[in-house]
């Protein structure tokens, strides 16, 4: 693709960024096959070709973002499912976040928008908060009071678990050994929105870690990724969140050391794999290239170590959604697959694994008519495959997926963490 950025213009990073990543693009439209909104709506302006061109004339004409460029860039998942498909190699997932970054800085949206984007940036990446409001939005449903609501709002409401798991120790700061001689020592991302609404994924990973030999460290300091902030532009807040990261983190690599960072919500992982890209030319930059090289998805580290040996299992017949953050954001395809067949489960394909079921983080939450669609769509190819069960590796598709599936739906590490002498799933014992 062809740009015509004055120089003036190539002097700011992002502008110099943007047109390398536009000059890959050959507009071939391979994308537009596996984009989630594409397929869904049908309009060029939700693909990702579309989507380029509103980018680079807002850039080039050097525009402020309009309702119409702002509505085709907020529909996007940032699911990446382009990025495996384009033959160019387009770096669509950082030429969207310059963009988003701009609507966020020059755009001016109605206000219930801001209000809701501005309640969800601060709420979520907050443990304590976030447990607080979810109490508070079931119990205002208890009473029905959100049947008053429409849109966005009501699906807030519509969103919410039906009930809230207790807080587990093993999200607080501290050490977890080994039980026997040890392996290894890893850091594990604790995360903010996964510690209230299912706790038990990290203990079943520090469980199964510790049956393997390897030293857990839950990092004083340490919490939300930035992703949440990242995705709705607002970059600044998403390095602030990151930073607290680094420093955390550094203060063990440079201790007793870490053979990994661990991550057990592939949204996360992608985004901490992506710390150099979003520290560059920051004093911390260095310290970000040292923490993103040691970043792993749960599964990455599990296929190098090797499981803990597998007791007799259940026949067990296991449908495996593909977060798109893993798939396609992380490119870790086989390993969570490869793990359950070594634990004794039998793994089923679902039909359309490319395709997001519509998380995306906060999407769910700003955008539910379409989110809603990708889920029911994703729920009808899971149901035909005729599993017991659903395995992920993102909190957030547990979440989308949880209501409107008959199978019961939990994160691999749980299976894992069964499969090798931990406590049977409690969504497993209650449905199956």
């Amino acid at each position: 693709m062809q740009t015509s950025f004055s120089l003036a213009q190539l002097a700011d990073p992002n502008i110099a960024t943007a047109d390398k990543i536009l000059r890959n693009c050959v507009h071939c439209g391979f994308c537009t096959a596996t984009c989630p909104t594409y397929v869904t709506l049908g309009d060029e302006n939700d693909s990702p070709r579309g989507r380029i061109y509103l980018i680079k004339n807002m850039l080039e004409n050097d525009e402020k973002p309009d309702a119409v460029v702002t509505k085709h860039i907020d529909r996007c998942l940032t699911c990446l499912s382009c990025m495996t498909t384009c033959p160019s190699g387009v770096d669509y997932m950082h030429l969207v976040d310059i963009a988003r970054v701009r609507i966020e800085e020059e755009y001016d949206r109605p206000w219930l928008d801001r209000v809701l984007r501005s309640v969800l940036a601060n709420l979520l990446p907050r443990p304590s908060l976030f447990r607080i409001a979810l109490r508070s939005g079931m119990a205002v449903r208890a009473i029905s009071l959100h049947r008053l609501l429409r849109g966005r709002l009501r699906a807030l409401f519509d969103m919410l678990p039906e009930k809230l798991p207790q807080a587990a120790t093993t999200d607080a700061p501290g050490v977890f050994k080994p039980s026997g001689v040890r392996r290894g020592r890893v850091a594990l991302l604790s995360g903010c929105a996964q510690p209230v609404l299912d706790p038990g994924i990290n203990a079943a990973a520090i469980r199964l870690l510790n049956r393997a030999g390897i030293e857990v460290v839950v990092a004083m300091g340490a919490g939300c990724c930035g992703a949440l902030a990242q995705h709705m532009g607002r970059e600044e807040d998403a390095r602030a969140a990151a930073r607290r990261n680094l420093h955390a983190w550094g203060r063990e690599m440079d201790g007793e050391g870490l053979d990994a960072i661990l991550i057990t919500t592939s949204g996360c992982g992608t985004t901490i794999k992506d710390y150099g890209h979003l520290f560059r030319g920051d004093p911390d930059e260095i310290l970000a290239q040292r923490v993103a090289a040691r970043a792993r998805d749960i599964s990455e580290y599990l296929v190098a170590i090797g499981l803990p040996p597998a007791r007799q299992m259940p026949e067990l017949k296991i449908a495996y959604h593909a977060a798109c953050s893993l798939q396609h954001g992380q490119r870790v395809r086989e390993a969570p697959k490869d793990l359950l067949r070594q634990a004794g489960f039998t793994v089923l394909e679902v039909a359309e694994s490319h395709l997001c079921c519509g998380s995306a983080g906060t999407y769910n939450l700003l955008q539910p008519e379409i989110a809603g669609q990708l889920r029911d769509r994703k729920i009808a190819n899971i149901s035909r495959t005729g599993a017991d069960a659903v395995s992920a590796g993102n909190i957030g598709c547990l979440q989308q997926l949880r209501s409107g599936l008959d199978q019961p739906i939990l994160h691999t590490v749980e299976l894992l963490d069964w499969a090798s002498g931990g406590p049977e799933p409690t969504a497993l014992r209650d449905r199956l």
